[in-house]
């Protein structure tokens, strides 16, 4: 066998290779306007892609290319940042705009290319006009590419969002007008998770004697998220994309962007199905009965029809 033939074997070995343990994850965004009731309170025009809001997550594998093609169907100008990606010789690619890169001209498109190198919990969202607050965002999970450094048979995403009756401009008009008090009425705003409303969010399913990653991502513009499970054991592994010696906590206080990942062992038995909380809360507004803070509560389902641990009757040990 020639010298040639050998070399040619090996250049084609090392492109499979390459092939099979990196992919180029392409995604296409048609950012647009969309009017819609997020909460059941009345149409808002919202900022989605392809038409849609949720905007579904981006998931990648450490050493994948994402290649994020953005269409400006909007009558300003826009970009795409991916928070938490440290962006190494891609600074160009981070998206605040006018920092980093001109926004997107409406009726223009720009692709966000570069190779992913961390691993963890990040979002995308808009960095022009406040756009994220109307709506521009979406999950960014990108996973190990072997095994993770903490044991788990299964991980869950939570996004959180805090989501107004008005949109951002109104909002900030509204707000920077003297004559307007303070709070503003639209200043408490509504709570999403997953994408919906926070009082309709969907029950997660735990199994006996697995642990679960739950990845929590506040994806607001404005408000803290605290995340609790009463009745069980949350060990934080996972800050904002990096990991961290596990620490027992009975809850996490989440900041607008910031990221943590939580590892949870269910219970050995399905006798009992329990509650998770999301409340939403700010600092600078006034505590207000049904406004401020707000709570929102979800099912834990061990077993269908099983009874539910009330409040108060806890035992976290």
């Amino acid at each position: 066998m020639s010298t040639i033939v050998i070399l040619h074997i090996i250049y084609l070995w090392l492109v499979c290779a390459y092939q099979t343990s990196a992919a180029r994850i392409c995604v296409y965004w048609d950012v647009g306007y969309v009017d819609i009731n997020r909460v059941g309170y009345g149409i808002v025009r919202g900022i989605g892609a392809n038409g849609a809001l949720p905007i579904p997550p981006v998931t990648m594998t450490v050493g994948d290319t994402l290649a994020l093609t953005v269409h400006n169907s909007l009558n300003v100008t826009t970009s795409i940042h991916a928070h938490g990606l440290f962006q190494k010789g891609t600074s160009f690619m981070d998206g605040p705009a006018p920092v980093t890169q001109c926004g997107i001209p409406p009726g223009d498109q720009f692709t966000y290319e570069y190779v992913v190198d961390q691993a963890g919990t990040f979002w995308l969202h808009g960095h022009d006009h406040h756009q994220n607050s109307d709506g521009l965002r979406a999950p960014l999970v990108i996973r190990d590419k072997g095994r993770p450094p903490v044991a788990y048979d299964e991980e869950m995403l939570f996004s959180l969002e805090d989501w107004y009756y008005q949109t951002f401009a109104e909002r900030a008009s509204i707000t920077l007008d003297p004559k307007q008090p303070f709070p503003p009425a639209h200043g408490y705003g509504f709570g999403l998770i997953n994408g919906i409303n926070g009082n309709l969010t969907k029950p997660i399913h735990f199994q006996p004697g697995r642990t679960y990653r739950l990845r929590l991502i506040n994806m607001s513009a404005t408000m803290w998220y605290q995340f609790t499970l009463p009745g069980h054991i949350m060990r934080v592994v996972e800050i904002d994309g990096e990991y961290t010696e596990p620490l027992e906590v009975d809850g996490v206080d989440i900041a607008p962007a910031q990221r943590y990942s939580v590892l949870v062992t269910a219970h050995s038995t399905n006798s009992f199905n329990y509650h998770f909380n999301a409340t939403m809360h700010a600092s600078f507004i006034p505590p207000t009965p049904g406004l401020s803070p707000r709570i929102f509560i979800g099912d834990i389902i061990y077993q269908q029809g099983a009874p539910f641990i009330q409040p108060g009757s806890y035992d976290d040990s």
